[in-house]
């Protein structure tokens, strides 16, 4: 990796990103690369970067589920962002699918690679293969279901593994979450993340199934520790009996290793549990992505239909054997 003096801006739009930049941004620092942070308002994305001592400056927050505000967001914030970014010396610009990046770094003639792992957000994908320079996506993604969204095959770089892989490269689990959180380390924990509601990739989709398998949990005896996407998703939830929903942002691949099953709409939380060795449970309802149906197939993932599906059990963590990717994939970021 050189170690030649350059400024990379990342822009993160989302919880999951924290994580995944967290060992690259550890790499870059190692290489002498000085990096510049911008963060959306959107979730527990703040939160969780000042939980681990990450310096960002906040612009914007997010448009809503509507396709107008989603718009609207675009112009302003990718205003916002171009804004902040002139001036400051800036080589490269990375994102994991952040469109207002790809527009503010289009506008300042800056290198911009775009790293994504679900095919299904296809208005996303539009404006991001369009302007960026290079795009990274799992080789287990067919690159046919991306050049159909316009990539261009010259900017198109596989990542041999999951983004997961690059998330959990460092991780050591901390075993005091599960405490601090109150769980009964004698009562099985169930940690579950309701659908994105506001991506539109799931527009029009209605999953019953979710508070089904809440219902069958907590009749079960067991502790379901919430982590909502959306303030409105923690409100319904709130004060409800046996359902723990996290004040402050908590060290999520911890209390993932500390959990006996994993239940989400998809998302990176039910690809970390797999590479964990949880057992796993998707109730994702909209087009499966290459990615997870790679995990279900393997066995690593389960596809959820009925809550009786769930039998929860303690069960003891054990090793992870997996390749870590923060190395390959911070090297393959810095490469021009």
């Amino acid at each position: 990796m050189s170690s030649a003096h350059r400024k990379v801006w990342l822009d993160i739009t989302n919880s999951p990103e924290v994580l995944f930049f967290r060992p690259i941004l550890r790499r870059m620092d190692d290489a002498g690369v000085e990096t510049i942070i911008t963060a959306r308002d959107f979730a527990q994305t703040r939160g969780l970067l000042e939980l681990y001592g990450i310096p960002h400056t906040t612009v914007g927050h997010h448009g809503g589920a509507s396709l107008r505000g989603k718009a609207i967001n675009l112009a302003q914030r990718s205003s916002a962002m171009t804004r902040f970014g002139r001036g400051k010396g800036i080589g490269q610009a990375v994102s994991i699918g952040s469109n207002d990046l790809s527009v503010a770094a289009f506008l300042l003639r800056v290198h911009n690679t775009v790293i994504q792992d679900y095919e299904g957000a296809t208005i996303e994908h539009r404006v991001n293969f369009k302007l960026a320079n290079k795009v990274m996506f799992p080789a287990v993604v067919p690159l046919a279901s991306l050049t159909r969204l316009g990539m261009a095959e010259r900017k198109y770089r596989p990542i041999n593994g999951l983004k997961e892989q690059v998330t959990l490269a460092d991780f050591v689990p901390d075993p005091t979450v599960p405490a601090a959180l109150g769980l009964d380390s004698s009562r099985p924990i169930a940690v579950m993340r309701p659908p994105a509601t506001m991506s539109l990739y799931h527009r029009g989709i209605h999953n019953d199934l979710f508070d089904a398998v809440m219902a069958h949990l907590l009749a079960a005896n067991a502790q379901v520790v919430l982590l909502p996407r959306t303030e409105e998703q923690g409100a319904a939830y709130a004060g409800a009996a046996g359902v723990i929903i996290p004040e402050h942002p908590v060290d999520g691949p911890s209390l993932l290793f500390a959990a006996d099953v994993v239940i989400s709409a998809g998302g990176s939380m039910n690809r970390e549990a797999a590479l964990l060795r949880v057992p796993t449970w998707t109730i994702f309802a909209g087009a499966m992505g290459a990615v997870d149906q790679m995990l279900i197939e393997s066995g690593r993932m389960g596809v959820l239909e009925r809550p009786e599906q769930v039998v929860i059990e303690k069960r003891t963590p054990v090793e992870f054997p997996f390749e870590p990717l923060a190395d390959a994939v911070t090297e393959e970021i810095l490469r021009r």
